[in-house]
């Protein structure tokens, strides 16, 4: 534990941050699993506004300093492929 004011400050931060960034972190992967779950199923025109939510909380992860870009960018492209592949 921090004995240091500023530390014990910081310390607060970061974990109101944590909580934060894990809620942005949850909602990108259960948005990423539906659309790997519709591609899946051959549910192409369901996954489709699907692929867009998805894209959008990658997207607010990689903003938000969650994600790397380029990490982002591979995940998308790996959910393009598959609704393509369907």
């Amino acid at each position: 534990m921090p004995i240091i004011k500023s530390a014990k400050k910081a310390l607060r931060g970061s974990q109101r941050k944590r909580v934060f960034n894990l809620r942005r972190k949850k909602a990108m992967k259960e948005a990423i699993k539906a659309v790997h779950i519709l591609a899946a199923d051959k549910k192409k025109d369901e996954a489709k506004p699907q692929l867009s939510l998805a894209y959008k909380a990658i997207d607010k992860a990689v903003k938000r300093g969650v994600l790397k870009k380029n990490t982002a960018a591979r995940k998308k492209s790996a959910l393009s492929r598959a609704i393509k592949n369907i």
